[in-house]
């Protein structure tokens, strides 16, 4: 049989060299729905990447679909700025008693923008302007965002080189067991905080992902993060958890630092708050740091009525009865017994996993060999990508709403494919 071979050229000759997922997935994707994507050729492919985490209830999801087109039929306001509408009043009313009451946070919440960047970027401006200080300490291996702010506290030195100025004002420490547990931990940061001498000016606050997505798919340990949490208090330094790309189920409980016990001071939300993959973001504070003056921080989208409309969807559908955070867990116990038996069978490979809830890594000690095993899963069937900062580790991040026999299906082709790789 020939298979034919798309017509990639209008995006090869007018769209900008700086495109990258498309490379890995050399074809013309035409509809998607649920777990699965599919290319105008009728070719399917099982989605272990979910928009980069944006749709962990799938692609189209229906119940979410069904509320979006009733509040376009019925001409309901699709561009506000922070006007106040039915659609927001909704989204916040089920966001208060879905997520922030059960969890008691009292925080509030900020529209800074339509994406992660702009809600970390809010974030770090209210940090500053609250605690009157200019540095931000962030870990390694960090991912922020790509505007210039949240790439100051972002690791990764290609990212980094892309902003072409000075990166300042950030100051990088070591992640969780980044030292292989060779050093006790905070000791080389309280250390510098004590020291007048250290030349670390007091940070305004500190911000961490519980797992690092870009960063190769680590994981902090609640008592690292409780830790961490605590020193921050010491110092007077605010707590800053961006999940952005871990948050809204992705590792079990809506937020990923509950498992923690930790309560931060600001949280960055994006990505699948939205739902439907409609761009979205929030900016989330303990009260007594809202210092902002009226329109000090502001923007043309930041208030996307649509994403309002799927949000409070999302929220309603499923998160008002405990069942998501156990449907997760109990599919991520399933992936980590597949990874377990991926790695024992190619010990050649001298492979690792690790991850919590429905991200894992795969990490390979061959570099190359990650982006090899995506490739030949493509061919399969199945997309996924990379991450680390080599591009070492194979990331999964399926769908939440992902069944048993799909979630087994994209393993076995991920078995298959580090096999056919070896």
């Amino acid at each position: 049989m020939t298979i034919t071979q798309p017509d990639l050229s209008v995006f090869e000759t007018l769209e900008s060299e700086v495109r990258s997922y498309c490379r890995g997935w050399p074809t013309i994707f035409d509809r998607a729905q649920g777990s699965h994507m599919y290319d105008e050729d009728g070719h399917t492919y099982l989605d272990f990447f979910a928009g980069a985490g944006t749709l962990n209830y799938g692609h189209n999801n229906p119940v979410l679909k069904r509320a979006l087109l009733d509040y376009l039929e019925r001409d309901g306001v699709t561009h506000g700025l922070d006007m106040s509408t039915t659609a927001k009043r909704a989204f916040l009313e089920s966001f208060r008693d879905t997520i922030l009451r059960p969890r008691e946070l009292d925080h509030k919440v900020m529209f800074p923008g339509p994406t992660g960047t702009n809600s970390v970027e809010a974030a770090l401006k209210l940090a500053r302007k609250v605690k009157g200080r200019e540095a931000i300490v962030s870990f390694t291996n960090a991912f922020h965002g790509m505007s210039l702010g949240s790439l100051a506290v972002t690791g990764n030195a290609f990212k980094r080189a892309g902003a072409g100025i000075p990166l300042v004002h950030g100051t990088p420490m070591p992640f969780d067991d980044y030292l292989d547990g060779s050093v006790q931990d905070f000791i080389w940061f309280e250390r510098l905080l004590e020291d007048q001498g250290s030349g670390l000016n007091k940070p305004a606050a500190v911000i961490v992902e519980t797992v690092q997505g870009e960063g190769g798919i680590n994981v902090a340990r609640p008592e690292w993060l409780r830790q961490l949490s605590e020193l921050c208090k010491r110092h007077d330094m605010l707590l800053i958890v961006d999940d952005i790309q871990m948050g809204c189920g992705r590792t079990g409980a809506f937020f990923s630092f509950e498992e923690a016990g930790i309560v931060p001071d600001i949280i960055t939300l994006s990505k699948s708050i939205g739902g439907y993959g409609m761009p979205l973001a929030l900016t989330l504070f303990r009260p007594e740091l809202d210092i902002w003056e009226p329109g000090e921080h502001n923007g043309t989208f930041r208030g996307n009525n649509p994403a309002f409309v799927t949000a409070a969807a999302a929220l309603d559908t499923y998160w008002t009865d405990g069942q998501m955070e156990k449907q997760t867990l109990a599919r991520g116990e399933q992936v980590e017994q597949s990874l377990r038996a991926i790695v024992e069978e190619n010990p050649e490979a001298n492979a690792e996993y690790r991850g919590r809830g429905l991200v894992w890594g795969l990490e390979f000690q061959d570099k190359d060999r990650a982006g090899a095993v995506c490739k030949r899963a493509f061919d399969l069937g199945l997309l996924l990508e990379t991450s680390g900062p080599q591009s070492e580790v194979v990331k999964l991040l399926p769908a939440l709403t992902i069944t048993p026999d799909e979630l087994d299906e994209g393993l076995r082709i991920l078995a298959r494919s580090v096999r056919e790789t070896s």
